[in-house]
């Protein structure tokens, strides 16, 4: 896809990889980039350096009303909309004991909203021919997070979610991409306590800031390239994982051990 001219949706952007994306947009040449987040005032703070092609709104994508009714408005005032990034996350560490109530908060906000912004979307760009959608994963999604059970499942729901568009989707002119960075410097990273002392797994790649991330996701909407991997390690982890998963799991047990020896 060619950005010029694009009219694009981006969650998530008050701060981190959003903010990045939205910026980055903009710069490709986007004629108007919403930014969505559940903070008005980054939000707003994002589309003013933007220019003229920014705007702000303020949405909670865990609530399908809220992205139902943004992207009707997009439409609305800003005309089709071209490329839909659905970006908003968090981290919780968490194992089995984490609540219900929060195993399914983190589900809404890293899958369900993308599902709900792939139903409100997709419609009105089949109509027109097509339309791309980049969500937001993680390497979580392809691997594991050692510290959070419900955070690696909602992201591998995710990255399936992504899978099953692309596929079903793609003769009707729309492209997808799913982002699975490791460690990026975003203002998640303080619910980790680990994150700290560098013991965190995601940490042992090194750490990306926003703008690179940005760049990635970049080029692969030129190149129609399903899965961005800012950490090109992750790709032969995720060959590793395929080619022997006991032999993974094992390799993933014992790490634990040397992390939680430090």
């Amino acid at each position: 896809m060619d950005i010029r001219d694009k009219i694009a949706v981006v969650t998530g952007a008050g701060s981190g990889i959003g903010r990045a994306l939205a910026e980055r947009l903009a710069r490709e040449g986007a004629r108007a980039v919403v930014c969505a987040d559940m903070n008005g005032d980054t939000a707003e703070a994002t589309a003013r350096s933007l220019g003229d092609a920014g705007s702000a709104a303020v949405l909670d994508v865990s609530d399908e009303a809220a992205v139902n009714a943004l992207i009707a408005d997009t439409e609305r005032t800003q005309g089709g909309i071209d490329l839909l990034v659905s970006n908003a996350g968090y981290e919780l560490p968490s194992g089995l004991e984490l609540p219900t109530p929060e195993w399914e908060r983190m589900m809404r906000v890293h899958a369900f909203s993308h599902l709900a912004a792939a139903r409100a979307a997709l419609p009105g760009m089949i109509g027109r021919g097509g339309g791309y959608l980049l969500s937001t994963a993680s390497a979580a999604g392809l691997l594991t997070q050692m510290e959070s059970a419900a955070y690696s499942v909602s992201k591998h729901a995710a990255v399936a979610l992504a899978e099953w568009i692309a596929i079903n989707y793609h003769d009707d002119g729309i492209r997808v991409s799913v982002l699975c960075p490791q460690a990026v410097r975003t203002n998640i990273s303080p619910n980790f306590p680990a994150a700290d002392d560098g013991s965190h797994p995601a940490l042992l790649d090194g750490v990306l800031e926003p703008d690179e991330v940005a760049d990635a996701c970049i080029e692969a909407i030129r190149e129609e390239r399903f899965l961005v991997l800012p950490h090109p390690e992750v790709a032969t982890y995720f060959q590793r994982k395929a080619n022997d998963y006991d032999r993974w799991l094992r390799g993933m047990r014992r790490l634990k051990e040397r992390l939680a020896a430090r």
